[in-house]
């Protein structure tokens, strides 16, 4: 199998992180979707990654599929197959990707000339970024795990998210949320976290 995506992508990151903790065997393929030579656009019709290409040639997009089928390959499971569980974690999923949507929103609009920004934009995709925040706050001040009695997909997506947040809108949440900053300190040290941490992201 090959894994395409870039360094700096927090939703390639998920998959990677994955891959690491699960001993996953995949070849990462480093891949810029918007060079014109990428290879992205061929394989995943949305230009976008990660792309997953599996030993029978098959494609799979975008990370919430290709970390499920990820995590299918190898017990034991991250995310539930069924029951209240599965949709309590997919729930933190779709927290996580969410609240990642908000920040790449941010720092694209950001980015933009300081004449074309929208200030009604950046502070809405704020506002989401600190809610997302202070509800996994509130989940992670009940124990060391957001879900489970042990290390699962809830913890290593919203990890994700939260240092990403610290990589593209560095901003002073700990100060609010203290246990949510010790929290994630515990998950960042896991060597599957260090082994991805995007270039740039350790100076931040």
């Amino acid at each position: 199998m090959k894994l395409y995506g870039s360094l700096t992508s927090p939703y390639v990151r998920k998959a990677r992180i994955l891959m690491l903790e699960k001993k996953v065997q995949c070849e990462f393929v480093v891949a810029d979707a918007w060079t014109a030579d990428s290879p992205i656009p061929a394989l995943n019709p949305l230009g976008k990654v990660p792309v997953l290409v599996r030993d029978d040639q098959s494609v799979l997009f975008d990370s919430p599929v290709i970390v499920e089928y990820l995590d299918a390959l190898k017990t034991p499971a991250m995310l539930p197959a069924s029951g209240d569980a599965r949709w309590e974690m997919l729930r933190w999923q779709a927290l996580a990707d969410g609240m990642l949507d908000a920040v790449v929103t941010r720092l694209l609009e950001s980015r933009r000339p300081a004449a074309q920004q929208s200030a009604d934009n950046i502070r809405r995709q704020e506002e989401k970024i600190t809610r997302s925040i202070e509800y996994t706050a509130q989940q992670a001040s009940k124990g060391a795990w957001l879900m489970s009695d042990r290390f699962t997909l809830a913890d290593l997506v919203m990890a994700v998210a939260l240092e990403y947040t610290d990589f593209r809108y560095p901003h002073d949440w700990r100060g609010r949320h203290p246990r949510l900053g010790e929290w994630l300190a515990g998950i960042s040290a896991r060597p599957a976290f260090v082994e991805t941490r995007p270039p740039g992201m350790e100076k931040k």
